[in-house]
Order: C-alpha cells, then sequence, then structure tokens
C-alpha cells in the first residue's frame, strides 16, 4: 500500500528539520459536522543525521502511563539535542483515548487488533494503515506504549518478538530491551500471537525494529508505573543515540532484566464462571502448576462453594485482573514462562 491511499493528512512536513506540532487529520462525516475530521496529536523533532524513532501510546485509549509520559517528553526535547528525527503520538486512537475506552466509542475496534488496517475502512482501520504505511515505513525503530488499562494491572515489562532469521538483528533487539531497563522482557513469537495484527508485526512488515512495553494499569496513574515508564522510555532514546537529555538516565545494572517465554502453554487464566474474583497470587510471584490462583465467590448464592481456581502452568504473574466481577472468559492472571537454560 502507498502513502497517496490515505485520506488522512498530516498538518506537519515530516521532513522539515526542527520541531513541529500539529494534528494528522481523518476526515469523518457525522451529523454535528457534516465536513469536520478527527485530530491526532502528533510531534516531530528533526536535527542530524541519527535513525527515526516512532513513540506511540493510547493505542488503547485506556491506557494512561503511555500517554502522560510522551505529554511529558514532548516539552522536554529540543531539537538540537536530537541526532535523527523522534515522531510521537500520544493518543493514536484519539477516539479510544479522548473517552478513556480500551476500544474507539466510533466502530468499538480495538487497534492494536487492526493492522494492517484499511484506507477506505473505518476510522481505527484507516488509523492502523496511516501508522503503518506511513509513520513505521519512515521509522527505523518503533515503541508502542501500553499498560493493562482498566481491567488489568501489569508489571513492568518489555515486549518483543523473537525467532528472527537475522541472528544480528536479533543480538540487536535482545540488546535494545536490556537498554530500557525493566525488570522482565517477555518474548513473543515473531509475527506475534495476535495473528500479525499488532503494532510489532506493523513494524516487522515495515522493516522497523518494534518492540512494545508494558506499564501498570487499573485505569490509572501510579507514581511506581509512571516513573518506570518514563525511565524506560529515556533510556530507549540514550540507547539509540537520538536524544541526548540533559540529566542522563539511571544505568541498568547487569543482568537486571529477566527474560521470558510468552508462548508457552495455559500462560493466561480466564474465569469460568460469573462471581467476584478474589485473587491470591500477586504481581512477580513465581507459581507452579496446580498452585491457587485466587477464588470466584457467589454472593448471591452465599451457600454455594467458591471455585478454586489453578494455574496451569509454571512461570511469574506478569498480569492481574483489576474488577472484582468477572464473566466466563475474562482474563484473570497471564505468566510468563521461564526460559530453559
Amino acid at each position: 500500500m502507498s502513502e497517496s491511499l490515505s485520506s488522512i493528512e498530516p498538518t506537519i512536513d515530516f521532513s522539515a528539520p526542527g520541531e513541529h506540532n500539529g494534528f494528522l487529520k481523518l476526515p469523518h462525516s457525522v451529523h454535528r459536522s457534516a465536513m469536520g475530521y478527527i485530530p491526532i496529536p502528533v510531534v516531530s523533532f528533526k536535527n542530524g543525521t541519527g535513525p527515526v524513532i516512532l513513540l506511540t501510546a493510547g493505542v488503547h485509549g485506556d491506557e494512561y502511563e503511555g500517554q502522560v509520559t510522551l505529554t511529558k517528553l514532548v516539552k522536554e526535547i529540543t531539537p538540537d539535542r536530537v541526532n535523527g528525527q523522534i515522531i510521537i503520538v500520544p493518543m493514536t486512537n484519539f477516539p479510544a483515548a479522548k473517552a478513556g475506552l480500551r476500544t474507539s466509542p466510533i466502530d468499538d475496534l480495538n487497534l492494536n487488533r487492526e493492522f494492517p488496517g484499511d484506507p477506505f475502512g473505518p476510522p481505527t482501520r484507516q488509523i492502523a494503515h496511516y501508522v503503518e504505511t506511513v509513520l513505521m515505513a519512515m521509522a527505523d525503530y518503533s515503541f508502542d506504549i501500553h499498560s493493562g488499562g482498566s481491567s488489568l494491572h501489569t508489571i513492568t515489562t518489555v515486549l518483543f518478538q523473537g525467532g528472527k532469521s537475522d541472528e544480528n538483528q536479533q543480538a540487536k533487539l535482545a540488546e535494545l530491551v536490556t537498554a530500557i531497563g525493566a525488570p522482565y522482557a517477555l518474548e513473543l513469537p515473531s509475527g506475534g500471537v495476535k495473528g500479525n495484527r499488532a503494532s510489532m508485526s506493523a513494524a516487522e512488515r515495515q522493516g522497523a525494529i518494534g518492540i512494545s512495553g508494558e506499564f501498570g494499569g487499573s485505569g490509572t496513574v501510579t507514581p511506581e508505573s509512571l516513573e518506570s515508564c518514563e525511565v524506560g522510555v529515556r533510556r530507549y532514546l540514550s540507547h539509540l543515540g537520538v536524544w541526548t537529555p540533559e540529566t542522563p538516565p539511571p544505568a541498568v545494572e547487569p543482568g537486571y532484566t529477566e527474560f521470558l517465554d510468552g508462548t508457552a502453554k495455559n500462560l493466561n487464566v480466564y474465569a469460568e464462571r460469573v462471581g467476584l474474583f478474589e485473587p491470591i497470587a500477586q504481581l512477580g510471584d513465581r507459581v507452579e502448576i496446580g498452585q491457587t490462583a485466587g477464588f470466584l465467590h457467589h454472593p448471591d448464592t452465599p451457600w454455594q462453594a467458591a471455585e478454586e481456581i489453578k494455574f496451569e502452568a509454571a512461570g511469574v504473574v506478569m498480569s492481574k485482573r483489576i474488577p472484582g466481577l468477572a464473566e466466563r472468559g475474562d482474563g484473570l492472571f497471564q505468566l510468563g514462562a521461564p526460559i530453559a537454560t
């Protein structure tokens, strides 16, 4: 697909040096505005000859840590300290981010399941198409920032796709992941576990080195999650040599990041009935097969025994459900499996 297929028009020139702020204008005709558009904010910093970096957040609108981090970063970066280009899109799925929802209130689509998108489709698919075929096509590296959103809380984790045929690229990717300094790095299969529809797969198709990250959640912003996100992004940009902040980020201790396998079976734990969820395991716990994960209680029939939920795999607890009320099919926990040595 070519850029000309997209109806989205940027108000800035990505080839221009310096700092440029504006919008990606997605035409959107509705009752209140027959000739309107959706304004997706975008900022470009360009100077020197270094790599092009794409930073995105708000792919899921109820994930706030990345949106806050990138908003603060825009006010800190100055072009004279940039060597290359940094493109920042803090509210990528703008309708979802404006509403504080995981999916768009316009078309009910999840942007991180819609790549490579469709230039003639509903708004979310048009955004996916533009991000992949225009922004990621320009980028050498992309970092898509996530968290658990309203329904999950996640431990700070960098996500990356393994199995690259190019050993040099795989080594560069592992080095980059380690440089961010998260306590955990979760390896996903090349092409992704979401049917090639997520942002990392989009980056891979465009020849960019793409990673993602999980930083907190619970539908809020905690000081701890925000700090880990901010420090991780600063380390990422510093490691790539594209930005020299006035205050360098703290160094990463050698061997700090533990690599985990996200491809093993039975890593996700689901509710099998409706009930009130009582978690027993906590984030960062190391659990074994058969260990109690939590319980589902039934206050509407208090004489009914609670369902004991058990882990069906061994690993580290990466994410945990936040709302107490759970229905069949709701995710309760996600694990990362130890990598055999």
